[in-house]
């Protein structure tokens, strides 16, 4: 199994520390809106590697956090009015529903910032005791020049980064590059007390402290958006790498740029859209089966025309899905020579070559037109071979690449009354008049759960079936 390295800069066969079980560390979300599509890839994504690790053996622990004390948090605190913790509540509770109805698996720990106060000021006392961390006036700042291998993630070298470009100015530091580990308090701010005074973590800091608590000080993988090879995990190897004298992780993944339109996505575009706004108008599994057919490290495109793309691909899966289900009872019947392994071969050879999930939905895809041409061209099928490619679906389609669901195809209702459907709509229209918005909320997803789909605009509310 390959999987290519950010850290060399090539594909390496993938050899766990201890195996069969696998460390991973993810980096999540900032709790302080809700989180965009971008996000959103890179989350399901890690979520897809976890799955076929799985798949494949590995008892695999997968670590994700969950940033809540951060300038920007302190930010649209103070903009609302609200302290940082009901801000970071609020934020929280909304980041695990929608990555539910992205149908994502747990994470086994979601560690959060605030919780590991201890773990951080150990770090940074260690860095400051090897003389790599100064202190001033109670701001305690990196020393870069005190690591040869800075910049060996990113490939950047510390004489060509321009002064101010990406880094915070400061007269404070002895060099433009250094970064914060802790910052003194400012009137107003959320503080925690240190021997350095009152302060708060730096945003690096934070992350190595809760890897190397809940994943030891050498992880397998660590992953997560392009954007944050530097200078963040680029500061994370630093600061971990010089505190423990050990590797950090020996696997880097970083996931590509999700464009709209082919350009980059913004607030002052307009073109700026968060998970559960597209959640809203389509099914997870075809926002699911966008992000996999294109390589994770690719950029990736999203536009109303290819997601509408990814749900008729959906929809043929799920059509199948109903067949199968529909014929599997049938005990009599000819047996079909079929070869149902080499279908698994073919897909595991595609996620064994760096995750290429883009070869493995191709897989699935060719393997549901063989299936439906088998079923149009034979009357009567043993039900074996229903029970093979419904088998073959789950493990690959549902377990690893989360682009079927099973569950709700099963407990579908098919036949739902149109007047019920419009008395929810009419009731939901009721909640959000009384401005009842959790009830409201409630009637769309049980609608959703149901495969009924609702289309707000200006003139009303419509629906449609998924």
């Amino acid at each position: 199994m390959l999987v290519y390295n950010t850290l060399t800069n090539k594909k390496e066969e993938f050899k766990p520390i201890n195996p069969p079980n696998v460390s991973m560390y993810v980096c999540g979300p900032t709790i302080y809106d809700y989180f965009h599509i971008g996000n959103g890839r890179t989350f399901v994504m890690s979520d897809i590697i976890r799955r076929y690790l799985i798949f494949k053996g590995y008892n695999v622990k997968f670590v994700m956090n969950l940033t809540d004390v951060d300038d920007k948090i302190i930010r649209k605190a103070n903009e609302e009015g609200v302290s940082t913790n009901e801000l970071t509540s609020r934020y929280e509770k909304a980041f695990m529903t929608d990555i539910k109805r992205f149908k994502m698996k747990p994470a086994d720990v979601y560690p959060k910032a605030t919780e590991h106060m201890h773990e951080i000021e150990d770090i940074i006392e260690k860095l400051e005791n090897k003389g790599i961390a100064y202190n001033v006036d109670g701001n305690v700042f990196y020393d870069v020049g005190k690591f040869n291998g800075y910049g060996k993630l990113s490939g950047k070298k510390t004489d060509d980064l321009e002064l101010g470009a990406r880094v915070e100015i400061n007269d404070e530091k002895k060099n433009p590059l250094d970064f914060s580990v802790w910052k003194k308090s400012k009137e107003g701010e959320p503080y925690w007390e240190s021997k350095w005074g009152n302060g708060r973590p730096g945003w690096h800091i934070e992350c190595s402290a809760m890897s190397m608590k809940h994943l030891g000080e050498t992880i397998d993988i660590h992953a997560g958006g392009n954007d944050l090879i530097f200078p963040h995990h680029e500061n994370e190897i630093a600061q971990s790498e010089a505190a423990t004298g050990r590797q950090f992780a020996n696997y880097w993944m970083h996931f590509g740029f999700l464009n709209i339109d082919k350009q980059k996505m913004s607030k002052s575009l307009g073109n700026f859209f968060t998970a559960r706004d597209i959640l809203d108008q389509f099914p997870a599994e075809a926002l699911r089966l966008l992000f996999v057919q294109s390589h994770y490290r690719s950029p990736l495109n999203f536009s109303k025309e290819l997601i509408e793309s990814a749900q008729k691909g959906s929809d043929k899966l799920n059509n199948l899905v109903r067949l199968l289900l529909k014929e599997i009872d049938k005990k009599e019947g000819k047996l079909v020579n079929y070869d149902f392994n080499r279908q698994y071969k073919l897909f595991a050879e595609a996620m064994d070559d760096d995750f290429n999930t883009s070869q493995a939905a191709a897989v699935i895809f060719d393997f549901t037109r063989e299936v439906n041409k088998i079923i149009v061209e034979n009357d009567n099928i043993n039900s074996k071979f229903y029970e093979e490619a419904i088998k073959f679906l789950k493990d690959t389609a549902n377990d690893v690449l989360g682009i079927i669901d099973f569950v709700q195809l099963e407990n579908e209702a098919p036949n739902l009354d149109e007047g019920w459907i419009l008395d929810e709509i009419e009731a939901r229209l009721q909640a959000k008049a009384e401005k009842n918005w959790k009830l409201a909320d409630e009637i769309r997803n049980s609608l959703f759960e149901k495969g009924i789909i609702l289309e707000d605009s200006k003139s009303g509310t419509t629906y449609k079936k998924k």
